[in-house]
């Protein structure tokens, strides 16, 4: 499946969050989201990541940004993760895949040797209409949040 591309129009969606609340991307009309898909809980590159959005979020919350992590763990899964890590924004439960294959991010992957399906490592800048206003498909964990707040200014 192939990655969405800026200018095209985000898939809505409708799920729950780490808590059990329904979350779908209109309700987040009017503000940028920072759309990102990872592929696992509580793992080093995830935690990474997800760290880096938590300490960044009231510079993401200046520019009207909100965050929104996905990955197709389940809510327990989510909420444990959210907890260990004081993780400050909402973890969208995708157990069914429905959104990591509308966004087009699930797939074949490599690992040491061993071929799977799973979640790849993208973000999507969904902008206050709901349009994609950028992707960025190959993150580096530690200082991706940094990145999009650095493209953000520039954008300002």
């Amino acid at each position: 499946m192939a990655l969405l591309q800026a200018g095209q129009k985000a898939p809505e969606f409708s799920a729950k969050d780490q808590d059990g609340n329904s979350v779908s991307l209109s309700e987040y009309l009017g503000k940028k989201v920072i759309l990102y898909f990872y592929p696992k809980d509580d793992t080093p590159g995830c935690t990474k990541e997800a760290c880096a959005f938590r300490d960044n979020l009231p510079n993401f919350k200046k520019v009207d940004a909100e965050v929104l992590g996905v990955s197709v763990d389940g809510q327990k899964a989510h909420r444990k993760f959210a907890d260990k890590f004081q993780l400050p924004f909402r973890l969208v439960v995708d157990e069914d895949k429905a959104i990591v294959e509308a966004y087009g991010v699930w797939g074949q992957k490599k690992f040491m040797g061993r071929e799977y399906m799973g979640t790849s490592r993208v973000t999507y800048l969904i902008d206050e209409k709901g349009d994609i206003e950028m992707v960025w498909p190959k993150v580096k964990p530690e200082t991706h949040a940094s990145e999009i707040l650095e493209w953000l200014h520039q954008k300002t």
